[in-house]
Order: structure tokens, then sequence, then C-alpha cells
């Protein structure tokens, strides 16, 4: 029989302001939480918890193995070391902080696909993944060492012939913790791990804006408008799951990965409205076509040539408009908390993950108001 699969985490490179801080609290408590999740299921060998350093690190779950390295640091060549280092034929690799809400179960059943032959590719996402499962693992010899994990999965298929193996789009393996946004929505809708709610409930997040959101959900004569980096399998899921009408713009999804962000290559039909007519314009036609509106604000960013520190755009995340040093950023930001309708701002798991969150959420509070 052949070794069991090995996991794989990273963690590391985000601090600085409070809310940085915080975020990265949550991705080490969250990381923590999948490990020791994954390891009860006795489905893997061992674990590797890749970081930059220790702090932060003392709850560790047992038989993780923490390899620290604070120098300077490539993704692709990094993985390579560790999988090279110790041998590793069945690597699990997840990112930290992602895919908190992933179930004991579906890890098993990653390991279980990955046990069953080599050349696989296994991914929560395949264009911009946060969760590859391959084998074999010197597969990652055959392929140009990527700079981040987004593009991952898709050069080992590409470039290493591996057969992709994509988890199905769900709650579980959509949501990711990539801003405050996601640390609102866990924090309203639960199921965190043990390390990671004690955070959440220490820190009692403002959720009023959310709350506000969720109604609309499931009212049939509401209309809810999304827009950012999202994809068909999201808007096949509100068109299944919510009873309000939808208005949807998928624009720039894996701008990340394919390096769009550089040179402002980044378009955005949102972004060409918004610059014709002015913040105040843009947010009052979004009040006359929607009740809600849920945006990635990267897009925006990236298509306006906007280079916002990640500082900046968490203080805009959080609504916390008057800390922002970026002008257009923080006047944005202040804009969208002055209309009308709810504007939830956020980052691409806003209008994925969160988003399936949130809908799931909605459906469970308003079958309580309604009763047995």
């Amino acid at each position: 029989m052949s070794e069991a699969p090995t996991l794989v985490a990273f963690l590391g490179g985000l601090s600085g302001s409070p809310l940085e801080e915080m975020v990265a609290a949550a991705r080490r408590a969250a990381t923590l939480d999948n490990l020791e999740r994954a390891l009860s299921t006795g489905a893997f060998a061992s674990a590797i918890l890749v970081a930059d350093s220790q702090e932060g690190l003392a709850d560790l779950p047992a038989a993780v193995v923490v390899d620290v390295d604070a120098g300077a640091f490539q993704f692709g060549r990094r993985l390579a070391w560790v999988i090279d280092r110790f041998g590793l034929e069945k690597p699990v690799y997840f990112s930290g902080g992602s895919l908190p809400l992933l179930s004991a179960q579906e890890f098993v059943g990653i390991a279980q696909e990955l046990e069953r032959g080599d050349g696989l590719v296994i991914t929560n996402n395949f264009y911009s993944a946060d969760l590859v499962a391959f084998s074999p693992g010197e597969a990652l010899k055959k392929i140009t060492l990527p700079d981040s994990d987004n593009p991952l999965a898709r050069l080992l298929a590409e470039q290493a012939g591996l057969s992709p193996r994509p988890l199905p789009r769900s709650v579980s393996s959509q949501f990711d913790i990539d801003s405050p946004s996601d640390l609102a929505i866990l924090t309203l809708v639960g199921g965190a791990g043990p390390r990671l709610q004690r955070l959440l409930d220490c820190w009692r997040l403002d959720v009023a804006l959310y709350r506000r959101a969720l109604a609309y959900f499931t009212d049939p004569t509401a209309q809810v408008l999304v827009a950012g980096r999202t994809g068909s399998q999201v808007w096949q899921y509100l068109e299944r799951e919510t009873a309000c009408r939808v208005r949807f713009f998928a624009e720039e999804r894996g701008m990340q990965a394919e390096g769009r962000l550089q040179g402002s290559q980044a378009r955005s039909l949102l972004g060409f409205y918004l610059t014709e007519v002015g913040v105040e314009r843009f947010f009052a036609t979004l009040a006359e076509l929607a009740d809600a509106a849920f945006l990635d604000t990267r897009v925006l960013l990236a298509h306006l040539g906007i280079e916002a520190s990640r500082a900046d755009r968490f203080l805009s995340d959080a609504g916390q408009h008057e800390a922002i040093e970026e002008p257009f950023l923080r006047q944005f930001t202040q804009a969208a908390q002055h209309v009308p309708i709810p504007v939830v701002l956020g980052g691409h798991s806003l209008v994925s993950g969160g988003l399936m969150a949130l809908v799931e959420y909605a459906w469970q509070e308003h079958d309580r108001r309604l009763g047995p």
C-alpha cells in the first residue's frame, strides 16, 4: 500500500496595521484548526506547517512539523524545497486561512481520491487555487514554479500533464479568509473551528450591515447586485438558492493568477462607468438597480490603476473610511456607507464562498422566523 498523503500548510506574509494583524491571527487559528481536524481522521501520514516565524504557534496540534524560514520567499521554490526535503509523494497543500469551513469528511475525501493513483491534481479552484493536492510530488519539477499558489493547479495540469479533479463548488470549498469582511461573515454564520471561534467571540465584530442584506436573498420582489471575480458556478448557485433576482457582473476572474494586475491590464465595465460618472452617481445608480450590493473592490481598484495598500483595502472592507490614506478609496468607502441600500465591500471570497455562506444563513434565519 502506498503512503498516505501529507498535509502541507503555508502560513505567513501578513502583518502591519491592526486589521492586518487581526486577519493574520485569524488565518493562524484557522490553519491550526484545519490541521487538527484533518489529522484527527487518520487519513494523512503527517502534516508540515511552513511558516515565516514561530509567532502564534504555541497551540500547535500534535504531530505537526513546523518548518520556519524567515528569508526571501518565492512560493514555488519553497514548496519544491519542502517536497524534496521530506520526500513527499502525495502532498496536500493549502494556504493559511483558506477553507476554514472544510469538514473532516471532506479532507478524507481528498485523501482517498489522491490515493487512488498517480497523475491527479485536486483543487478547490482550478484557476485561483487555495488547496492543491497532487500525485506524484515530483510533478512539481516539470512546471514553471509560480510566485503564488493561485496558478499552481492549472500549471500542474497544463505543464506536468496531471488530470484535474476540481472539488464540488460549495461554501466549504470556496470560503477563504482574505479580509475583514470574511471574518464578519464567519462571525454571523458560525461554523469556525475552536481556535478561530475563540478569536471571533473576543472581537465581537459589527455585522449589522450584513444582517441588513440577508432578508433580500429570500424576498422574491428584491434585487441583489453582485460584482467582481466570481463565476458561473456562483451565479448558478444564486439562481438556484435565492428567491430574489440577481444582477451579476463577473469581471476579471483570475486577474491575480494570470498577472493582469501589472501594467493596468485589468478592465471592468463598472470601472468604466465609475470613471465616467464619479463616485456619488455610481452609488446612486446601484441604489436604483438593487436593494443590496456586494462589490469586489479589488477589480475596480485594478481597473483604475490605484495601488491601495493592503491596510487601506482592509479598512475599506471594514467601513473605516476615516483612517484610509488613499484618497479615492477613502471617498469610495465613505460614499458606500451613505447609500440607502446595504453595500458590502470586500475581496474575492466575498463574492464567492462568502456570498454562498450568507445565502445559506439567510434561509436559516428565514425559516427560524417562520417557526415550526
